[in-house]
């Protein structure tokens, strides 16, 4: 699991909602019975938190940008492997502390597609064929992590590689990359 880096933003809404903790608990302090004081807290406890982790994920989510630069996809034919390299770059205002890649290569050879490829039949088979052989996947996911050490400044840039399988009987693959950044 990877820690995400905290900003003065950040910072700052975690400030702003243990103040609202303190001051909706201290509001609740003042009734008379007891039960109404624990739901009164426990309430301003649940609001704050649900308050603060959304408040978080936003800001993380529109803070934080970086984009693939000068990337180079290569189909190695002898070990049926693909290697993806290329540079990550921070656009975003704010240093980053790790990103997730995510990379999807999606079989478009539609003559390739078997019997059973897109449905099984969970019927009974009356003439006791044996159709036991597993479809080849058309899907290949991979997602790696990139953690850099010291942050990536804002419009700077740090090299990545990502090596993944990509089998022979891919025809007119397609590559789909997703970054995440924090």
């Amino acid at each position: 699991m990877h820690l995400m880096y905290f900003s003065i933003l950040d910072w700052l809404a975690v400030g702003f909602f243990i103040i609202l903790f303190i001051a909706l608990s201290l509001l609740s302090s003042q009734a008379k019975k007891s039960s109404i004081v624990l739901s009164g807290i426990f309430a301003s406890f649940l609001v704050s938190t649900f308050g603060g982790v959304l408040t978080i994920v936003i800001l993380e989510k529109y803070t934080k940008h970086a984009y693939l630069s000068k990337v180079n996809e290569r189909h190695i034919l002898f070990n049926e492997t693909m290697f993806i390299n290329g540079f990550i770059v921070n656009n975003g205002k704010f240093p980053l502390n790790y990103c997730k890649l995510e990379v999807k290569l999606i079989n478009n050879d539609r003559n390739k597609y078997s019997k059973g490829t897109f449905f099984k039949s969970g019927g009974f088979n009356i003439f006791g064929g044996k159709d036991k052989k597993q479809p080849k996947p058309q899907v290949i996911n991979k997602t790696k992590y990139f953690t850099f050490k010291p942050s990536l400044k804002h419009n700077y840039s740090e090299p990545f590689s990502i090596t993944l399988q990509y089998p022979g009987y891919f025809r007119n693959t397609q590559i789909i990359k997703k970054l995440y950044c924090h």
